[in-house]
């Protein structure tokens, strides 16, 4: 038994394709719309971007110009109190060598936060450069050694730098890898009451090197782990209350580790010490390199 077939009638046939019609014209103008709305939003985000790309570049301005003009003031505060303390002018008090001593610190560790700054500027603007040549590590320890050593005055703190079995040649920028060292040692120093600070290197098995700063000082917490490297970041600690900072010292130093092809971290629980580290290529990959860089093996 077959089903009847009903005929559709061509009057029928032009109702079907006229409301097929109108429902892709309904269709088309929501498109239509819908395009000019998102054309509206990428213009509405380029010109976001153009005035994020302005105030970035006005506040690197600044920060370049606010350091520039520090420098003068901060170079004459440290020098005074270094001729203060040398006694040229005659012999000091006690109290009177303590409070040159804090107004030198406190001069040193105002103009390395101007440095900070001013680094910090240049990389945000994409003008800083990096220079790479061969070097070796004992050297590099050996300058940073002599750096710290005036400036070791907790006598409950000895810093150690640990050699390797073996020499290590790195081709890299030595400034830029000293200056995030620097940073490392300071903080552990700073946050260190009593015990050491070691520094040591580490090769890895993928041609890189591992460089880390580890202190018995009061640590980090885990929930801090993650944001300790953004810019301005500070940990609630009673010493850091007492040792104020701008917060800009690992920040600068994860974003230094990234131009020489590294990266940054930590490991760290309270009362039970740090370590800061930097792992980076034993040589800076060739697109790093400066203009006037050599590269071949020494």
């Amino acid at each position: 038994m077959t089903a009847d077939v009903v005929p559709v009638t061509d009057a029928e046939l032009a109702s079907l394709a006229a409301n097929q019609a109108q429902e892709i014209k309904a269709l088309q103008a929501e498109l239509d719309e819908t395009n000019r709305g998102v054309l509206a939003l990428y213009a509405e985000l380029d010109t976001q971007a153009q005035q994020l790309r302005q105030a970035t570049e006005l506040k690197s301005r600044f920060l370049a110009y606010m350091s520039h003009e520090f420098r003068t003031p901060l170079s004459t505060f440290r020098s005074l109190a270094r001729l203060l303390l040398d006694e040229i002018d005659g012999p000091l008090t006690v109290e009177q060598r303590k409070q040159v001593e804090f107004i030198r610190a406190t001069s040193v560790e105002f103009s390395d936060m101007v440095d900070d700054l001013l680094d910090l500027a240049k990389v945000e603007a994409g003008r800083i450069d990096i220079s790479a040549e061969w070097f070796d590590m004992l050297d590099l320890f050996s300058a940073l050694r002599g750096m710290f050593k005036p400036v070791l005055t907790n006598p409950d703190v000895t810093l150690i730098f640990e050699e390797p079995p073996q020499s290590i040649k790195l081709f890299t920028d030595d400034k830029k890898l000293s200056q995030i060292l620097r940073n490392f040692i300071s903080n552990a120093l700073k946050f260190t009451l009593a015990g050491e600070v070691r520094v040591s290197a580490t090769l890895e098995a993928d041609d890189a090197v591992t460089f880390s700063v580890s202190d018995t000082g009061i640590g980090v917490a885990p929930e801090f782990h993650s944001s300790i490297f953004d810019d301005y970041a500070q940990i609630n600690s009673p010493i850091q209350k007492r040792l104020r900072g701008t917060g800009l010292g690992l920040s600068l130093s994860k974003r230094l580790a990234e131009l020489l092809g590294g990266r940054v971290g930590v490991r760290s629980n309270l009362v039970q010490g740090s370590t800061f580290f930097i792992t980076l290529p034993l040589r800076l990959p060739d697109d790093g390199v400066a203009a006037g860089g050599e590269g071949t093996t020494p």
